[in-house]
């Protein structure tokens, strides 16, 4: 067994406390390689940002556990390196299974989630239980899940959203020991979080998505004070991106985000963490697909990718500065 300390790592528990208070969200940035997850250390370095650095199954499965808890061990020492020591979180984004969440904290990961939200209620207390109580005996922080986003995003696919219940999230607190809380207000995952059919068209008939339920985070706050939420689902699939995929080969139609503005305003509310994934994404197949175009005989990888670690640097500097208000956080 590899305790996350040993790796470098910490939990989510004091950054949680430090982001409530201060009015600001924890990046949770998700990463597939090596590039990914270099421009994301680089960006929080550079920013000061604390940052949680998210796994999904599938991803895990991709890069190989042996390989990741090394790539995590190696990420601590080359924040190290860059000169400014952040805390960094190594967490399962999704997990689904109790043996999934066991392993991992097993393995290295010093956060978990779980997400019973496709049982019932009951099984869903009784499921996130059973992992806090392995998780907390190792001192690894758990994120249960109340509600279901629509969309899909890697391992994580649902037809359609069901908003979280307020009146459920103090018993489910009290009964399953979580560290935070998952909640449903209107993000979903993937590109196309909305059909068109959601949406209304400004002058220029760009797609603007209906506005989160805030009323429903009001209401999760004044049950749980003080209690960290996460918001999942929520990139906010910028134009510019999306544009320059489509204009050199791409087909993503009606690709429609979460506004940064509703972000930003959720970041200064309960809401600690924010998970983006589909952003970074978009980014690098951007600056990839422009590269190719521009140079079809090129077949180094590295200037491709590294082209595309750029881009995604600076997406990530961008938003912890201008969207979470995590930069000069650490």
């Amino acid at each position: 067994m590899t305790s996350y300390k040993d790796l470098g790592l910490v939990n989510s528990k004091e950054i949680f406390a430090k982001a409530v208070d201060g009015k600001y969200a924890v990046p949770a940035y998700n990463f597939n390689n090596m590039e990914q997850l270099q421009a994301i250390l680089q960006a929080c370095v550079e920013t000061k940002s604390p940052v949680i650095l998210q796994v999904s199954s599938g991803a895990r499965k991709y890069a190989n556990a042996t390989l990741l808890r090394n790539m995590a061990k190696g990420a601590t020492e080359y924040v190290k390196e860059l000169g400014y020591e952040i805390p960094v979180v190594l967490h399962l984004d999704h997990g689904d299974t109790f043996e999934l969440c066991k392993d991992c904290i097993d393995n290295g990961f010093s956060s978990v989630m779980i997400d019973g939200s496709h049982h019932s209620y009951d099984e869903n207390v009784a499921l996130t239980k059973k992992v806090c109580d392995y998780a907390h005996a190792h001192g690894v922080t758990v994120e249960g899940e109340l509600g279901v986003l629509a969309g899909v995003e890697d391992d994580v696919v649902a037809e359609k959203s069901t908003y979280t219940r307020p009146e459920e999230v103090e018993d489910f607190v009290k009964k399953t020991g979580v560290d935070s809380l998952a909640i449903s207000i209107g993000t979903s995952h993937g590109a196309n979080k909305f059909t068109p059919a959601q949406c209304t068209r400004n002058a220029d008939g760009v797609l603007i998505p209906p506005p989160l339920r805030f009323d429903i985070l009001e209401e999760i706050e004044k049950r749980i004070p003080g209690f960290p939420i996460v918001l999942h689902g929520s990139s906010s699939v910028p134009q510019e991106h999306v544009d320059m995929i489509n204009k050199f080969g791409g087909a993503l139609k009606d690709s429609v985000g979460i506004p940064e503005e509703q972000l930003r305003k959720a970041a200064q509310s309960a809401v600690c963490k924010i998970n983006i994934d589909s952003d970074g994404r978009l980014a690098m197949t951007a600056s990839i697909r422009k590269t190719f175009a521009e140079n079809p005989g090129e077949f180094d990888p590295r200037k491709y990718l590294g082209p595309a670690r750029d881009v995604l640097k600076a997406l990530y500097m961008e938003k912890n500065k201008n969207v979470l208000g995590s930069a000069g956080k650490a």
